[in-house]
């Protein structure tokens, strides 16, 4: 990084963005200082165009700076939902390209990956996507690397998927310019178990039981990979029991014992969990929704969605809002 006795951070918010995010980056470079005796990190927050920011839990903050006033940074996370964007893209993404050229680290935590990647600075380099907005994330980037690890740190991109996960990239932060013990210490004043590198996976919550995915039988989640590498082409239960080696018969005692389902419900649930991602995420058709998790036509999605989540999917559109996900509650930003 160009400025070796200080780093700067600079947090881009957007209207939407989880303030949790901000502050689980911000409280453990705080610390690092106060345990240092220095000012190793400094940072301060921006706007479009300095305008104030309404967080996802209606916390309204001040920005310090506009994005076109942003020149002597070292690192810049974009912070977001899903669905925000610049008000004037071009300006708005020529500035970032503008500054990843002139040696600035661009990043993104959680939802503030999907500004980045549609500015285009991203060059093919992988993304950390948050499992709660990988579907959207692939409809809308069917060509980018997505990953599953909670973070993923180029010499020049850091992504981060969710809040704890920025609290861990803030710990590298601080491993890389004050060393491991000041960086051991902030973690325990805030009682941070472990700092997660690259190539850990998210933790994922089962479809059905309140346990996460890496809890579940090896026979199960290895079904469990199969079917979310085939949403839009989906497998029979007999085909997964196949390439897994194991008999159809065992594949529905083990959904039945871990999950209380058959594996065909678990399967459905999944892909209506998909779809429901892409219907709150995105703008695609209903019918490109259907066709990108199986369906020939509207029909059954339609059929399934309202099953599953008691509505249409174009109902569901009709009132969404970037704040809701399913049993018709609220789905902050994460």
């Amino acid at each position: 990084m160009r400025n070796k006795d200080r780093i700067k951070i600079g947090f881009l918010l957007f209207d939407g963005f989880p303030m949790a995010c901000l502050t689980s980056v911000i409280e453990p470079l705080r610390a690092a200082n106060e345990i240092a005796g220095q000012e190793a990190f400094c940072w301060s927050l921006l706007s479009e165009r300095q305008q104030k920011v309404q967080s996802s839990a209606g916390v309204r903050f001040e920005a310090e700076q506009s994005l076109a006033d942003c020149k002597d940074i070292d690192i810049l996370f974009l912070l977001s939902s899903p669905t925000s964007g610049f008000d004037n893209t071009t300006v708005g993404n020529g500035a970032l390209r503008s500054l990843g050229r002139h040696g600035t680290v661009l990043g993104g935590i959680s939802g503030g990956v999907f500004p980045l990647v549609r500015s285009g600075v991203m060059g093919g380099q992988p993304v950390s996507v948050h499992w709660c907005y990988e579907a959207a994330f692939l409809a809308e980037f069917p060509e980018v690397d997505s990953r599953s690890e909670v973070i993923v740190k180029t010499a020049t991109r850091y992504t981060a998927a969710g809040a704890a996960a920025g609290f861990d990239l803030a710990l590298h932060l601080i491993e890389d310019r004050l060393g491991g013990e000041v960086a051991h210490e902030v973690a325990c004043w805030f009682q941070h178990p472990m700092m997660r590198g690259s190539g850990v996976r998210q933790q994922v919550p089962t479809t059905t039981a309140p346990e996460t995915g890496d809890s579940l039988p090896p026979l199960v989640s290895s079904c469990v990979d199969l079917f979310a590498g085939h949403m839009s082409d989906p497998i029979s239960i007999a085909e997964a029991a196949q390439q897994i080696g194991v008999t159809p018969r065992q594949v529905e005692r083990a959904f039945k014992q871990a999950t209380g389902q058959s594996p065909s419900h678990y399967y459905r649930a999944m892909r209506m969990n998909a779809a429901r991602q892409m219907v709150v995420y995105t703008k695609d058709p209903i019918a490109d929704i259907a066709a990108a998790i199986g369906y020939g036509s509207v029909a059954p999605l339609v059929t399934h969605y309202r099953s599953a989540f008691g509505l249409s999917p174009s109902e569901d559109r009709r009132r969404i809002n970037r704040f809701r996900v399913e049993g018709n509650a609220p789905l902050p930003s994460v």
